[in-house]
């Protein structure tokens, strides 16, 4: 036996010994009980008697807790119950032990004729599955475990009925749904489900009662369950425990891990559960480490600082709040583009981690395009933790197209798959790689923690923030979402990027993550004061701010009205608020507004006059039909190659190759970037916003909400280019931004209808006017940034009057329609939303009733928090005149130098690994005019004609429930009634046929 064997020997060893393991509970048991059966596989007749597989579920729970359960949860359920975290491993152990106890039941039993007739001779008689009818559906084993486990509690351990429920929930809802109270009345009464009637009922019953006390002497509640039953179970712990249940259910109930009847005579389950452990290899939670040292020394071994660059005034006076925080808790840092908010999240979420005992971070970002840009930074920082180094550890890119991202897609193929177990041997026939060691030693993205449940329980993750806000959407298996960001220190970027329907789900999981005291960063240029304390007094709890103590009030209303700028504010669970002001860094530059007529002539000449010496100029677009207008215009009036346009509506392989040909040319100075010599234009959509480090000489933004401007101004100088900006052409080395997008010779500006559609008049008059000032020319009033960021948003965002005394009726009407939008998104998204944490001891019952189901990461899946009309996605491939099918030609080389465009599909056979993944990786998401009902009918009807069988096998994952967009050979189709014609150069072009 190998060391490691060894070692695990003893551990269950110990664990038997302690009366907390499992190696006993059979010995507990003799007669009918022995022939009741837990699990069954059709294909081969093989079963596992019901003991074993409660018994493998307890030391499932004892070794999640003990080697992967964050300190911080554990400590949580621990806080609940009068012995602590010791009574917390007892609790999870036992209620893992017994929650299949509902199969201890004929209408459970009845499934499976063979094992029927076993039983009956035991005594254990009951009705055929078929005479059963449908009543059984009434009795799933998880609602009956809960019934019995209750009964049991009551007649035998004194409890009261209500006193039970608070622990019962979790056994009824282990398979992703607690029960709701409808439910357990219609189980009351229909008690045959439950035992048979007749002589047989009381040996049902005694084989009920018997399991129960076994598992309770066994799993070592015995002598707890007397304190317990005086305890008041919060909400938050109840949902911990379930999930925790459900993971080491499915866990238990893999017979590749846990093999079936007949046993091994020769293995102790203490030796069956630990060949399972071994097999499963699961990372275990992170064990983060205080930084010491100063700030300066803490950025500069965690971050890639320029040489002889420091901190900056936010970054460091982040961390020292952090390090002065009575408890970690939630951190808003407000602050100017480009000031290092990544890295001062990432300082503090190591400082929070270690302080809370969380195991992981998540850090959540607005689109799967700025999730793909921060994973590679979110891989860089972890590497240079000294408390990872040794130790393997879980990451996980976290969106739908996840798997076509290089950076991850190599941590799956270091990743080991899970294999089948032999008890006698760790890893038999299996040798790892270099490159696996290496990634055992660092990060893994782990075989097992994939998958749309499983994913998010990962260690270290970057993805949407869809996944953060599915936390607050009623969904099958929402218990283990909670538990995925209960572990972890969340950090929440680009928060004032979220609308109304989005913050309704934000704001209720921010109350279940003060609830579970999960530390929390957010990030943003900056926010209206107003949204501030609503993000701070959710996650404080429903009535921070509200009691009688003058300075919680003081402290809330502060908040409300703080209007410095940069601002960090910081608050614990159930505390009050308190504020920094650090200093600027000094960074920013007064940029200069002008109005510029909205007519494409007028563009192309200010442009020739300003781009006379050279530059390069950004023009943003609110809609993808004003980029492609504007960027045909300019094309013909600069050339082809003095133009680049840059928008959503690319195939993904596109898009990131845009991405990084625009930060190759535009990024930061340095040896990688190849600026232009030349003049050159980039016309973007609201692509260019967020994430990419790009610096323009000049900037032309239609008119938008005036914190998003702010963010495209942050696009404009965002690096020293020579002292002075020398580097610059002489006209462009002041930074300058034409405001067009709305005609603005009307006595009221009229924003073009694009704009409407997109942020609504009133958001866009409120701009307007908080920018007239500066937008006359006769004024002189520069927006100096970033003195002037707050002010500008805070006054755009602002109850009060804006902009001249002829603009008050306009408003006025702007902002009743605006304020009914409002109440009609948080009213819609209302509709699904997670209900509050409600008082202890209350039990979950119900908690996600009339939910969504399943939640997910499809465009549908993330439509459900999000107000956006479901689109299709496509994957695009090129038809050749023989009706053969490619990749599209111009796909470029993968990072191994093989050629992606051009590859061969065959539609008789499973395409070729490498080409399904290319064009997988060619997938579009179609424009708004396929959202419409019927038009989105006929596509899909048009678009399933080309149904190829070969694909839709499991051994093509590329491709497999794909709907393929097939273009011929001039790139272009009909779809729809729609001409579709596809450009790399411009993107997806649409236009009625």
């Amino acid at each position: 036996m190998r060391a490691s064997s060894c070692r695990d020997a003893v551990y269950f060893s110990s664990m038997a010994s302690e009366g907390e393991g499992c190696s006993g509970l059979r010995s507990r048991l003799e007669g009918p009980v022995l022939a009741l059966w837990g699990k069954h596989d059709r294909d081969s007749d093989g079963w596992l008697p019901l003991w074993q597989h409660m018994e493998d579920c307890a030391a499932v729970a004892g070794l999640l807790w003990d080697r992967w359960l964050p300190w911080n949860v554990r400590r949580l359920i621990g806080a609940a119950l009068p012995g602590g975290e010791a009574d917390g491993r007892l609790l999870a152990v036992w209620l893992a032990g017994v929650h299949d106890i509902g199969k201890a039941t004929p209408a459970f039993a009845c499934q499976v004729e063979q094992l029927v007739d076993r039983m009956r001779r035991e005594g254990l008689e009951m009705r055929t599955q078929s005479a059963m009818g449908p009543d059984r559906r009434l009795a799933p084993h998880g609602l009956a475990g809960q019934v019995l486990l209750g009964e049991w509690l009551e007649e035998n351990c004194g409890w009261a009925p209500g006193q039970c429920e608070q622990f019962t929930v979790v056994v009824g809802g282990h398979h992703g749904v607690p029960p709701e109270y409808a439910q357990i009345n219609a189980l009351d009464d229909r008690g045959h489900l439950l035992r048979a009637p007749g002589a047989s009922r009381a040996v049902w019953r005694r084989v009920q009662r018997e399991l129960l006390e076994a598992c309770a002497e066994e799993f070592g509640v015995r002598g707890r369950l007397a304190q317990w039953r005086a305890v008041k179970l919060p909400q938050p712990v109840q949902v911990l425990l379930t999930a925790l249940v459900i993971v080491s259910d499915w866990i238990a109930s893999n017979p590749e891990l846990f093999p079936y009847h007949p046993l091994d005579v020769q293995r102790s389950s203490a030796e069956r559960a630990a060949a399972a452990w071994r097999g499963l290899d699961l990372p275990a939670a992170w064990r983060p480490v205080e930084p010491a040292g100063s700030v300066q020394e803490l950025f500069a071994s965690r971050f890639a600082l320029p040489k002889g660059a420091k901190a900056r005034p936010v970054q460091e006076a982040a961390v020292e709040l952090a390090r002065s925080m009575q408890a970690p808790g939630l951190m808003v840092i407000e602050a100017p583009m480009g000031e290092g908010k990544t890295e001062a999240a990432l300082a503090v979420a190591e400082i929070f981690a270690a302080r809370s005992g969380a195991g992981g971070v998540f850090f959540a970002l607005p689109t799967m395009a700025t999730g793909n840009a921060m994973f590679p930074r979110l891989l860089k920082w972890l590497k240079k933790l000294p408390s990872l180094e040794g130790r393997a550890h879980s990451v996980l890119l976290a969106h739908s197209k996840a798997a076509l991202n290089d950076d991850f897609a190599d941590l799956m193929r270091s990743a080991r798959p899970l294999a089948a177990v032999d008890a006698d041997a760790e890893r038999k026939d299996w040798r790892p790689s270099h490159e696996y060691r290496e990634a055992m030693a660092d990060l893994v993205a782990h075989t097992w923690l994939r998958g749309r449940k499983k994913a998010m329980l990962s260690s270290f993750v970057a993805g949407t923030v869809d996944q953060l806000l599915f936390a607050g959407l009623k969904s099958k298996h929402l218990a283990l979402r909670h538990l995925a960001v209960a572990g972890k220190v969340v950090v929440i970027d680009e928060a004032h990027a979220y609308d109304t329907y989005m913050n309704v789900y934000l704001d209720r999981v921010l109350s279940w993550l003060g609830a579970y005291k999960v530390p929390v960063v957010i990030l943003s240029a900056t926010l209206p004061a107003a949204r501030r304390r609503e993000l701070v007094e959710a996650y404080a709890g429903a009535g921070a701010g509200t009691g009688d103590a003058p300075a919680g009030k003081e402290a809330f209303e502060a908040v409300a009205v703080a209007g410095e700028y940069p601002l960090l504010t910081a608050v614990s669970p159930g505390g009050s608020p308190v504020l920094r002001r650090p200093a600027a860094s000094g960074r920013g530059a007064p940029v200069r507004l002008e109005r510029l007529d909205d007519d494409l002539p007028a563009l192309a000449d200010r442009l020739s006059e300003e781009l006379a010496d050279g530059g390069c100029a950004l023009v943003v677009r609110n809609t993808v039909k004003r980029v492609v207008e504007a960027a045909r215009a300019l094309r013909e009036w600069f050339g082809d190659d003095a133009v680049t346009v840059a928008h959503a509506r690319f195939l993904d392989l596109d898009r990131a190759a845009n991405d990084k040909e625009l930060l190759r040319r535009f990024g930061p100075p340095g040896e990688e970037t190849d600026r232009p010599a030349r003049r050159h234009i980039v016309v973007a959509s609201q692509v260019a916003e967020q994430s990419l480090d790009v610096d323009f000489d000049l900037l032309v933004t239609d008119l938008c909400p005036v914190d998003l401007l702010l963010q495209r101004m942050g696009r404009l100088h965002r690096h020293q280019r020579g002292a002075g900006q020398r580097e610059r052409p002489e006209r462009l080395r002041e930074p300058r931004c034409l405001v067009t997008g709305a005609d603005w010779s009307r006595t009221v500006p009229v924003p073009v209808r694009g704009s409407v559609a997109v942020y609504k008049m009133y958001p866009l008059l409120r701009s307007a006017a908080v920018l007239l000032p500066h937008l006359d020319a006769t004024a002189d009033r520069p927006v100096r940034l970033p003195e002037d960021i707050s002010p500008l948003v805070q006054g755009a965002y602002a109850d009060g009057p804006a902009g001249p005394e002829e603009w008050a009726e306009a408003l006025a009407d702007a902002r009743l329609r605006h304020q009914e939008y409002r109440d009609k998104q948080a009213e819609k998204a209302a509709k699904f939303t997670l209900g509050d944490v409600c008082k202890d001891g209350e039990p979950l019952f119900g908690w996600v009733a009339a939910g969504m189901g399943d939640a997910d990461d499809t465009h549908a899946g993330r439509a459900q928090v999000r107000d956006s009309r479901e689109s299709l996605e496509v994957v695009v491939v090129r038809r050749r005149h023989d009706g053969t099918l490619t990749t599209v030609p111009w796909l470029g080389k993968d990072r191994k130098g093989r050629e992606l465009g051009g590859l061969d599909l065959p539609q008789d056979q499973v395409p070729a690994s490498l080409a399904g993944r290319a064009a997988a990786a060619s997938g579009l998401r179609l424009p708004r005019e396929f959202s419409d009902g019927e038009v989105m009918d006929r596509a899909i009807g048009e678009l399933e004609e080309l149904y190829v069988p070969a694909w839709q096998s499991k051994d093509s994952p590329w491709l497999a429930g794909q709907l393929i967009l097939a273009l011929d050979e001039d790139c272009q189709t009909h779809l729809a009634g729609f001409q579709l014609r596809y450009s790399k150069s411009e993107g997806l072009e649409v236009t009625r046929a």
